[in-house]
Parts: C-alpha cells; sequence; structure tokens
C-alpha cells in the first residue's frame, strides 16, 4: 500500500489506510505499507510499515523502489490517491510518472480525492495546479490495473477507458462498530443529562457557519437541549461560539480527539447527530459512515456531490439543499418524534452492514475485477 498518509499522521485518508492495511493482513495476506515520516520500519498489528522523508520526491522514489524490489513477486500495489498528500505542492509528475511505469506489478488505484477544481478566470497558479492534476490522474489511472473511487463523481475526471471499469467503493467507518454498553452508560453519566445532540467533524471553514445557524435556534428554542462537539478542533469551536453566543455555553459541550473507542461511545451517547457538509452528505464523509454503523440517528442535506442513494435508502433524515434553517427544522421535528428517531437508527445500522461496512470493502479488495462495468455499493 502507497499512502500519504498513515497514524500518526492524523486524517481521514490516514485512518483508512490503517484499516484497510489491518483487516488485509487479518485475513492472510502479506501487507507492506509505505507512507512518509521519520525514516524507520515497524511491525504494527501484522503490518509491516516503511517510513521516509520525502518518499514520493524524485530523491525519496529511489529508495521506494529499492524497498518494493526486495519484496517477493507477484506484488500488487494499491494506491490510496489523494493528489495534495504527495508532496511537491500537490503537482507531483514525476511520481505519477514513476507509478505509471511500474508495469512489473499489478497496480489498483483508489481515488479519494481526484483533481483541484477549474474555474474560468482563477489566477493563474490555481489553474496550472488545476491543470497539473488532471495531467497526474491521467497518468495514473491510464496506467492502473483496477480504479475505484468514494463517490461517483470522481470517475468523471478519469480517462474515458478507465471510467468504463472504474468501481464504486465507499469508505467504511473508521471507527469501532460496537461499543459497550456499560462505556456509553458511563459516557453519558458523564456528559450530564438532558437531550444531547451531537455533531463530528474537523469544523473547517465550510462548515462552521452553517452548523452555528443549526445549533443556535435549536438551543435557544429547546432550554434542556444540549451539544456535544466531537472532532479536531471541537474545542476551539465551541469557545469561539461561547464567546458569540454566550448565554449557550453552560450547554455546550467538547471532546477533542478522542481515542477511537472513547470516540463511538461519544457518539453512541448522542440522540441525534446533526452533519452539514459544504458539498452535500456522500459516501466518502467518514463521520457520516461513523455515525450510520454505531445506529445513530442523522440529520443531513443534499449537495452537488451527494449520490441518488442517500433518497432511496432512508439510512439518515435528508433535507434538500443546503439551508440551515431547513436542516434545523428537521432536527427539530425527530426530536419531537422518539418512535421515527429509533426507527432511523435502526435503520442506518442495517444500511451500514448491507451496503458501507469494511467487510464489503474486503469482500471487493480479495477478488478479481469484474468482468462487468463498476459495481453499485
Amino acid at each position: 500500500m502507497l499512502t500519504g498518509e498513515y497514524p500518526p499522521q492524523p486524517g481521514g485518508v490516514s485512518d483508512y489506510s490503517r484499516l484497510v492495511a489491518r483487516e488485509l493482513a487479518l485475513r492472510g495476506a502479506e501487507v507492506h505499507v509505505w507512507a512518509p515520516g521519520a525514516a524507520g520500519e515497524t511491525r504494527e498489528d501484522g503490518v509491516t510499515v516503511h517510513r521516509a522523508p520525502g518518499l514520493f520526491t524524485p530523491l525519496g522514489l529511489v529508495g521506494l523502489t529499492r524497498g518494493l524490489e526486495r519484496c517477493r513477486r507477484p506484488r500488487r500495489l494499491l494506491l490510496q490517491y489523494v493528489p495534495h498528500a504527495f508532496g511537491l505542492k500537490a503537482m507531483n509528475l514525476p511520481f505519477c510518472a514513476w507509478f505509471a511505469a511500474r508495469r512489473q506489478d499489478e497496480r489498483w488505484v483508489f481515488f479519494h480525492e481526484v483533481v483541484y477544481p477549474w474555474h474560468r478566470g482563477d489566477p493563474l497558479r490555481r489553474q496550472v495546479l488545476a491543470g497539473t492534476t488532471r495531467l497526474m490522474v491521467r497518468l495514473v489511472a491510464g496506467a492502473a490495473d483496477r480504479t475505484f473511487v468514494s463517490i461517483p463523481a470522481w470517475a468523471e475526471h478519469l480517462p474515458a477507458k478507465s471510467r468504463r471499469h472504474t468501481e464504486w467503493r465507499p469508505v467504511p467507518s473508521n471507527l469501532p462498530t460496537e461499543v459497550d454498553p456499560s462505556v456509553v452508560a458511563r459516557v453519558r453519566e458523564e456528559l450530564g443529562t438532558g437531550p444531547l445532540l451531537g455533531h463530528f467533524g474537523t469544523y473547517g471553514a465550510g462548515t462552521s457557519g452553517p452548523l452555528e445557524r443549526v445549533l443556535v435556534p435549536l438551543l435557544s428554542a429547546h432550554p434542556r437541549h444540549r451539544v456535544l462537539l466531537l472532532g479536531r478542533g471541537s474545542q476551539s469551536w465551541l469557545e469561539g461560539l461561547a464567546r458569540r453566543r454566550p448565554e449557550l455555553s453552560p450547554r455546550l459541550l467538547a471532546r477533542d480527539s478522542l481515542p477511537p473507542t472513547e470516540l463511538a461511545a461519544h457518539l453512541q451517547a448522542c440522540e441525534l447527530l446533526i452533519q452539514p457538509y459544504p458539498d452535500g452528505v456522500s459516501t466518502r464523509r467518514g463521520t457520516t459512515m461513523a455515525s450510520l454503523a454505531l445506529g445513530r440517528p442523522l440529520v443531513t442535506h443534499t449537495g452537488h456531490l451527494t449520490e441518488p442513494l442517500w433518497r432511496e435508502l432512508g439510512a439518515v433524515e435528508l433535507v434538500e439543499g443546503t439551508a440551515p434553517e431547513t436542516l434545523a427544522r428537521a432536527a427539530e421535528r425527530l426530536l419531537s418524534q422518539p418512535e421515527k428517531l429509533a426507527a432511523l437508527g435502526a435503520r442506518a445500522a442495517e444500511v451500514y452492514r448491507e451496503r458501507f461496512s469494511l467487510e464489503r470493502t474486503m469482500e471487493v479488495l480479495l477478488n478479481p475485477a469484474p468482468s462487468a462495468e463498476g459495481e453499485r455499493p
């Protein structure tokens, strides 16, 4: 596995890479992971992890090539593709050319992200970046024996020949999918009484504004409701909201950077998760997958990257469009209907097991490519 990030580096691709590597090793595969980091080799849960600074730079590729040649054949390279993770300011054409030239290996690529967006009138440097990332994709996808995308929209950027056989494979949850009830009970006791709304994310610019416009009216209208903010950056975001709305401060809770089991227990303690996204809910959203896996009711909305299945499966309370006010009203309706809330959580867990779980990912990675066009999840 070649990946631009791997624990202890934070990030969704980092967590995903470790999850998949561990499970492949558990199922009998010999797994080696190459990732940037302090030079060294470690053995972690049956996986051999090779780290080197500047791994994907032209100089680093010399060492990577030597390392791969020490692994016995036949070899399958599984590339976790995120252009900015390979260095050289997301314009690492040498690495893409190197990957395309590895004809002696079977080459599989999972596209987590594909290209830098292009808009007419962008500054020249952005246009250069957009053009270079499109050339990188053509090099990598054109040479790959098998390609996967986390959402169908990414396939539109692949060469036509690759696109016809690209498979849609949603990311599974990076957190434990089961939590000891006694741990959840302990968390609930620590958090105190009252209906608990939750949000799990990284509190970036595209999410923070809409999230505030959903939570403030809900808390203002319901004095007993509280909010639990989970994920990196949650404490800082809480402090900013508390300064703007000091009257809500006593009902704001944050747990920043919890270990996976504790994070899962805190998610499980929430009555309802509220998850706005700048581009809408999609199958690449690990925060949504974590909530579904734990059977948590979730309210979210559509956007330009939302797949049709979200309207079909009934796994989430889905609002059309990105207006925060509509999301707040949907959350309020759900909270007033306990039976519907419970049914939504049960359906979330069922859909996750059937469509999105790690077991579904392993079925794909441990079996030959289908002869027909890419599978639906």
